[in-house]
């Protein structure tokens, strides 16, 4: 499960995004809810325990009963399932900083920080507790917080089957720092398990430092059952008194020493809060006269002791102090100190240093009974997490894992701690440190930007890219339409995504409607897209109405939503036809004009002068009724200049005058 790649798809449901890290029972990635388009925190199991049935029953049941939790302070368990030979949970995704993390940071923490944050702890832990959901594994790593210091719990009801149970030879699993001691050996928990491991974490958050710490979970646990952890004043002068005893009464081996649930701690913890803020932190009386009020000290924040008393936490840190020679605080101890009246007889030194020999003795004794023995740390660097971490469980080592960015691929060992061939006690921890790659980026929304601009933000966001480009309705050619992964998704750095650029509208056939009424044209072209236009043209080769051309023409490409221009038939009207014989060729082509025809000009030789440039014919006839739109021929006088003769003298013959009759 540790190879999960992004973009993998479980259950036919869930997208993986990133890798966020893993622990000793299961990985978790982050995924897409691809049905309810939400980010989700997905926890894959590790196959060793998905192949226990006895594990898988038990996880069934506490993921069910997780699933019912539903709280401010608790993360959400959405669904459940199985994917190839393992299973699954569904969580809330929550994308702040674990407690772990923060107290890394930025601990000691300022006291009054540091109940609010328990108190939602405690929250969440009073929450599953009344719904009989005991967490077994309250831990800072399990704990959410956001910037604003909201804290949310995880993995309800899923320890009980995995990291802090006691498995059945005996080896403690998990997180030993926060055993309860009755975990620790193994006992049946209950709620006042968690409030210890609580306190743990309020101790932890207050100092820096966990109360017991060791090079082994065995050495840590037996702590937690035999040894006294030291007052946090101790590490951290600044922690008030009043928050100390709180912490100590938790920490009671004991768990009828405890709080008696997590109202009772809460209840404390707000005591001992306004106490502080009040400024009486340092005077006993009045602190403890503040605390006195959630049960009493001394009667109701102990539990009932062997003689029936209840130890208070004054007198429990008391008591712990005084045998190590501290009077300044107290350890939550089972029974009430007391010292021995005068005239009780004293313990002769000598056998004081009897007893103590004989302790020293038998804890050499135990010690050299029961440590591990030495091993050769096998080298898994360069390897898989889970081949390393089967090498290394094989060899009887625990594993814990600390995930950084790193140009390797995920999911490899690129260190080790203890190194290879270095000796380590068997049942020790070895640290692997695990590259997650080169760490995620989240997709830039580029959809409206210019190609350039585009471009840019991706290599902001340490992404390559491919471009490709595609039409759109609505984006303009050359700007960003979409990105695949789409904007907002978590992909690895150096990741390459497809950026897509507008090519324009995507191009149409323009319908061919010439000879179609202009009414059923202008229909089909709306319907197809185009913005449709039209213009009238009087004709006599067509029906009045119908389509006699069309602009753009048919049948050729053209960008979706183009305009259409439709020329359309109009029916044409007739006029007498004026007379302008005897005008000049502007007055008459006006005259012509204006009564609706067109105008041609011919030119006849006139003998008269006065006819050149006048108009001594038209066709049609003037007074013939003619077609608006057609042509009259107005025929132009061109004066030709008639040709000159010479007269011509004939000689005469004399003539006889002649009488009378003469034939």
């Amino acid at each position: 499960m540790a190879d999960l790649s992004p973009g993998a798809i479980v259950d036919n449901r869930y997208k993986v995004l990133s890798r966020l890290g893993a622990g000793g029972m299961a990985d978790v990635f982050l995924a897409e809810d691809q049905q309810l388009g939400r980010k989700v925190a997905l926890k894959l199991l590790h196959r060793r325990f998905a192949e226990d049935p006895d594990f898988v029953e038990r996880f069934r049941r506490e993921a069910q009963a997780a699933a019912g939790l539903q709280h401010p302070n608790v993360v959400s368990v959405y669904d459940r399932g199985s994917f190839e030979d393992t299973y699954y949970i569904a969580m809330e995704y929550l994308p702040g900083r674990s407690l772990k993390q923060l107290i890394r940071q930025e601990a000691p923490l300022d006291p009054i920080r540091a109940i609010d944050i328990t108190i939602q702890i405690l929250k969440a832990a009073r929450f599953a507790h009344r719904r009989g959901v005991i967490h077994r594994d309250l831990k800072p790593h399990n704990v959410i917080i956001d910037d604003a210091d909201q804290a949310k719990v995880t993995d309800f009801g899923i320890a009980r089957a995995g990291a802090s149970d006691m498995t059945e030879t005996g080896s403690i699993m998990g997180t030993a720092q926060y055993l309860s001691p009755e975990q620790a050996q193994g006992h049946a928990v209950s709620a006042g398990s968690d409030l210890y491991s609580v306190a743990v974490v309020l101790y932890e958050m207050l100092t820096g430092r966990v109360p017991f710490d060791g090079e082994s979970a065995v050495t840590i646990a037996l702590k937690h059952v035999s040894e006294a952890p030291v007052p946090p004043t101790a590490i951290n002068p600044a922690v008030p008194s009043e928050l100390e005893q709180v912490v100590m009464w938790a920490l009671n081996k004991n768990p009828a020493d405890r709080p008696t649930d997590a109202d009772q701690f809460i209840s404390a913890l707000e005591a001992a809060k306004s106490v502080i803020q009040s400024g009486g932190g340092g005077q006993r009386t009045a602190s403890m006269a503040a605390l006195a009020a959630v049960g009493g000290v001394g009667a109701a924040y102990g539990s009932p002791a062997a003689g029936g008393a209840a130890v208070s936490p004054e007198t429990a840190i008391a008591a712990y102090r005084q045998p190590a020679g501290d009077d300044t605080g107290s350890y939550y101890a089972e029974g009430e100190p007391r010292e021995p009246p005068e005239d009780e007889p004293r313990m002769w030194p000598w056998v004081t240093l009897l007893v103590i020999l004989l302790l020293a003795g038998a804890g050499v004794a135990a010690y050299l009974l029961s440590r591990p023995h030495k091993r050769i740390v096998p080298t898994v660097t360069n390897q898989t997490l889970n081949t390393a971490r089967t090498v290394l469980q094989n060899d009887g080592f625990t594993v814990s894992v600390l995930n950084v960015t790193n140009n390797k691929p995920a999911g490899i060992v690129i260190g080790q701690d203890p190194q290879g061939n270095d000796k380590a006690e068997e049942g020790s921890t070895v640290t692997l440190t695990v590259s997650q790659g080169p760490g995620s980026t989240t997709v830039p929304s580029v959809v409206g930007r210019s190609q350039k601009a585009a471009q840019n933000a991706l290599n902001k966001a340490h992404l390559k890219y491919n471009v490709q480009r595609e039409p759109s309705e609505t984006i303009a050619k050359g700007k960003a339409t979409r990105t695949d992964p789409s904007s907002g998704q978590a992909v690895g750095v150096g990741s390459t995504v497809t950026l897509y650029i507008s090519s324009g509208k995507p191009m149409v056939t323009v319908p061919n409607v010439i000879g179609e009424s202009g009414s059923a044209a202008r229909t089909q072209l709306t319907n197809a897209g185009f913005v449709v236009s039209t213009t009238n043209q009087t004709t006599t080769n067509a029906p009045a109405g119908q389509v006699v051309d069309q602009s753009p023409a048919g049948n050729t490409k053209v960008a979706a939503g183009s305009a259409v221009n439709l020329v359309i038939a109009q029916e044409p009207t007739t006029a007498q036809v004026p007379d302008v014989t005897g005008d000049t060729v502007k007055g008459a082509t006006n005259a012509l004009k204006a009564a609706g025809f067109k105008v041609a000009k011919q030119t006849k030789p006139v003998t008269k002068q006065s006819n050149d440039g006048i108009v001594v014919e038209e066709q049609p006839k003037a007074g013939s009724t003619q077609t608006k739109g057609s042509t009259v021929t107005i025929i132009v006088g061109q004066f030709t200049p008639p040709p000159t003769t010479t007269p011509t003298t004939t000689p005469t013959t004399p003539t006889t005058p002649t009488t009378g009759n003469t034939p």
